[in-house]
C-alpha cells in the first residue's frame, strides 16, 4: 500500500453528494486492490478538513492481525502522520458499513462523520457476516457470546488513581 498522500489545500471534504460519492469510490478502489491481493475486501479513507487523505486496507489475513480493518488501519494512519489522537474535523469515507470495531474507533478518534457504500447485507453475502458483533451489545449479558464478567477487586481502581495523580499526562 502506498504511503499517505496528502492532496492539496483546495480539495477539500464536504458533505455534497458528488464528494461524498467520489470519496466512496475511491475507499471501493482501495478495497478492489486490497481484495486482489493479499488483503480483505474492504478499504477505507480519513480526510481531514483541510482535504489530506489517509488510506487504509483490510490486513487481517495478511498480518495476522484481527484489528487490522481498513477503518482502523486509516485512522491509525492519520493519527500517526497527523501527530494526534483527535481527528476532530475529519471525515471516514469507507467501502463498507463499520463493524461495532471501526465505530468504536471512529467515535474514540472524534471524527465528524463516517460515510459507507456496501451495508453489512452486502457484507454477509459476500462471506463477511458480522451481525453477531452488531447483536452482541443488545443482547443479555448472560446470553452474549463471549462471556465478560467483572470481578470485584479493591485495587481496581489503582490504574484511574495512577492517571489522576500523574500531572505530566496528555489528557483526552
Amino acid at each position: 500500500m502506498d504511503a499517505p498522500h496528502p492532496t492539496d489545500s483546495a480539495d477539500t471534504p464536504d458533505s455534497t453528494e458528488s464528494t461524498v460519492r467520489k470519496r466512496l469510490l475511491e475507499a471501493i478502489d482501495l478495497a478492489v486492490s486490497n481484495a486482489s491481493g493479499d488483503g480483505g475486501p474492504f478499504g477505507a479513507l480519513v480526510v481531514t478538513a483541510d482535504g489530506r487523505r489517509f488510506p487504509g486496507v483490510n490486513r487481517v489475513t495478511a498480518d495476522n492481525d484481527p484489528t487490522a480493518h481498513a477503518e482502523v488501519m486509516a485512522i491509525r494512519t492519520a493519527s500517526r502522520e497527523l501527530g494526534t489522537f483527535d481527528l476532530s474535523g475529519s471525515t471516514l469515507y469507507t467501502s463498507c458499513e463499520p463493524c461495532p470495531l471501526c465505530l468504536s474507533a471512529a467515535l474514540w478518534a472524534r471524527l465528524d462523520a463516517v460515510y459507507f457504500a456496501a451495508d453489512r447485507y452486502d457484507a454477509a453475502a459476500g462471506g463477511f457476516d458480522d451481525a453477531e458483533f452488531h447483536e452482541f451489545f443488545t443482547k443479555p449479558a448472560d446470553e452474549r457470546s463471549l462471556p465478560v464478567r467483572s470481578v470485584d477487586l479493591e485495587e481496581r481502581t489503582a490504574p484511574f488513581e495512577a492517571w489522576a495523580a500523574n500531572t505530566a499526562r496528555t489528557e483526552y
